[in-house]
């Protein structure tokens, strides 16, 4: 009898154990906090060079740039966005409509700063 009844506690106590460990980061509740990235142009160089970043269709994209030259930067997203670019420290945002790889470029500089991976 003990042993049947240790069984039954057991058998549960495993089982919910396996269904806690299921949960995933895709589990917790949305933020609306945005994606942030650091791009620095200094003396020709431009930092970050192509990375890759994940972000949500209707997030916020804050770009915080700190440039030792005049440059243009593109976001070839829906909607397109084309932001000045000044030698010092400057700050924009923005956000994409539409899912699917979206590259940050800076015009005169001829480089990708990011690809956007933007899920829906």
């Amino acid at each position: 009898m003990i042993r049947r009844l240790a069984g039954l506690v057991v058998i549960p106590a495993v089982a919910l154990a396996l269904v806690a460990g299921c949960g995933s980061e895709d589990d917790a509740p949305a933020t609306n906090d945005g994606v942030v990235i650091d791009v620095v142009i200094k003396g020709g160089t431009v930092t970050p060079g192509d990375e890759r970043i994940d972000a949500a269709v209707g997030e916020t994209v804050t770009v915080r740039i700190d440039s030792d030259a005049d440059d243009e930067l593109h976001v070839h997203a829906v909607p397109e966005h084309s932001f000045e670019i000044h030698p010092g420290t400057q700050e924009t945002q923005f956000s994409v409509d539409v899912p699917g790889q979206v590259a940050m470029e800076l015009h005169d500089a001829g480089k990708t700063v990011a690809t956007l991976l933007v899920r829906p």
